[in-house]
């Protein structure tokens, strides 16, 4: 088989006129060629961090919408299925990618649960890492988001890392705010990336003292305009990802356009496909090729080095996306799932009190990151109640896991206006969060999910609607279409009830991510993820 087109050769920086071509899966030869294409050639894309989970579709699903835009490989963090079901979750995530061409390069999650102030469904302790580890489908450890415990040393914690040094595997960093000797000693752990990076300051620290640092821009949380303005000079040590992608976003774009957005912004086109083709490659040891002769053929075509809209996409010489139509076939698996709790009563969700003020967690658009704030509280009939011209509403997580009295808290910035979105993808521990202006709506969603054995919904004064996760209770056995199509769907219903949020569902998901400060809900009680440790509801005057 023979390619021609303009050849985009990344390490020598150059394009020329030529014809690549590809026998058995491997690219044979790159020849200099005149000709009449006027397309582009170059290395695939790989998304250098992702949850696959978060797209809510199982890998094969996910991998038959990531082609469509040029994306040929993935690095991958099982840590959602795996904080559901362990270490078979992410054996499922491994097989199910396994049946399909495309190149998914899953991590040992290193975090399993989070933390130990949230109920999990699964422990993944040292001495499964290692067992994974072990594994050659395994990687690398992905992202250590508890730095406190490498700062403070613990044994369970650095016992992990060792495993990964001795198996010769990348550790992943998950560093939100940390500076000065604390992320230097977070460093020399052995801990070489991070993709929490709030500020352009913060990002330049961590380059300088040898980090790679990833520019993240995902459904939810988003870091591509604080730091793209490094990419120019620390381009050898920055990559692009997602981290968390849903499906209805998955299906317009990905990696491909944080490269246009990149090169709009007036960095060099070779140094952007360098973050976004070469540099996750390197790092991680992936098996992808990189337009190179002997390299296996994982490349795409693209119209133009602007918007670099896909045309084709090959992995291992084959063709698995032409022109607008992906070509990877849909594949059956098995279901498996851990929902266990039963349905609630509106008077779980009441919250008695007389307190004249409370604390309220501030989410912010396009950030993980929460604010504390102390609001007046609104009390009805003797109780802590929604108050809607304020915008401070009602939030509720459930353990899914086991019957257990719902935790309560107070958010702003929802801005919901009737009716209640509540979601069983509720990082890290998938246990069932919601918002809404009353107790009984709260009720109601909950009670949906719990039904359906996972989902997100959304029910106003006149209408519900799910969208139905049961595998693990976070990804669709359906199509990603279709998934996507129910997504947008059940997203417009919750602007439609008043949220202003750009992805209302993606940031709720993320309430209850203790782990990224500052305000958080677990099922077990409202969290200082400053201070990482409980807090009351309540202020005392």
């Amino acid at each position: 088989m023979k390619l021609q087109g303009n050849i985009v050769d990344i390490k020598n920086k150059r394009i020329f006129k030529g014809e690549i071509t590809i026998k058995n899966g491997f690219i044979f030869s790159i020849e200099e060629k005149q000709h009449a294409s006027e397309t582009y050639i170059l290395p695939g894309f790989v998304d250098a961090h992702i949850h696959i989970e978060s797209s809510m579709l199982v890998p094969s699903e996910f991998a038959r919408l990531a082609v469509m835009h040029g994306t040929v490989s993935t690095v991958s963090d099982p840590h959602e299925i795996a904080n559901v079901l362990g270490v078979e979750g992410v054996e499922f995530m491994i097989e199910n990618g396994k049946k399909v061409p495309f190149k998914f390069n899953f991590g040992a999650p290193s975090c399993v649960p989070a933390t130990m102030f949230e109920s999990a469904g699964a422990v993944i302790d040292s001495d499964a890492i290692k067992t994974l580890l072990e594994n050659p489908d395994i990687k690398y450890l992905a992202e250590m988001m508890n730095y406190p415990g490498v700062l403070f040393d613990d044994a369970e914690v650095m016992k992990k890392i060792a495993w990964a040094k001795h198996y010769n595997k990348p550790v992943d960093g998950h560093a939100p705010g940390l500076r000065g000797k604390d992320v230097s000693k977070y460093i020399s752990a052995g801990i070489y990336t991070d993709h929490e990076c709030f500020t352009y300051d913060e990002a330049l620290e961590k380059l300088q003292k040898g980090m790679k640092i990833l520019i993240r821009e995902g459904s939810a949380a988003k870091n591509f305009e604080a730091l793209i303005g490094l990419a120019s000079e620390h381009f050898e040590n920055m990559m692009f990802c997602s981290d968390d992608k849903h499906p209805d976003d998955l299906m317009v774009d990905h990696i491909n356009k944080l490269c246009a957005r990149a090169v709009a912004k007036g960095v060099d086109v070779f140094k952007v496909l360098q973050m976004a083709c070469i540099n996750p490659v390197k790092h991680y040891n992936l098996e992808v090729g990189l337009l190179q002769v002997g390299n296996t053929a994982d490349c795409i075509v693209v119209e133009d080095l602007v918007d670099f809209k896909a045309l084709q996409t090959y992995i291992n010489g084959a063709l698995v996306f032409d022109n607008g139509m992906s070509l990877i076939p849909p594949v059956s698996f098995e279901n498996l799932n851990n929902f266990n709790c039963n349905r609630k009563e509106v008077s779980d969700f009441k919250i008695e009190s007389s307190a004249e003020k409370i604390r309220v967690i501030e989410a912010l658009e396009g950030q993980l990151v929460t604010n504390e704030l102390i609001e007046d509280a609104l009390i009805v009939d003797g109780n802590l109640v929604s108050n809607i011209d304020k915008d401070i509403l009602k939030m509720t997580v459930v353990n899914r896991y086991k019957n257990q009295e719902p935790t309560m808290a107070f958010i702003k910035n929802f801005g919901l206006k009737e009716g209640a979105i509540a979601s069983s993808v509720g990082h890290d521990s998938h246990n069932i969060i919601a918002v809404g202006v009353s107790d009984a709506a709260i009720c109601k969603a909950v009670n949906l999910l719990i039904e359906n054995k996972g989902g997100v919904c959304a029910v106003s004064n006149s209408e519900e609607k799910i969208v139905p996760l049961p595998v693990a209770g976070i990804m669709s056995d359906q199509d990603g279409a279709t998934v996507g199509r129910q997504y947008a769907e059940l997203d417009a219903m919750a602007k439609k009830m008043g949220s202003r949020l750009h992805a209302p569902y993606m940031t709720l998901s993320f309430m209850a991510l203790l782990v990224i400060p500052s305000l958080k809900l677990s099922d077990k009680g409202l969290f200082n993820g400053t201070d990482f440790k409980f807090t009351s509801l309540t202020v005392n005057n």
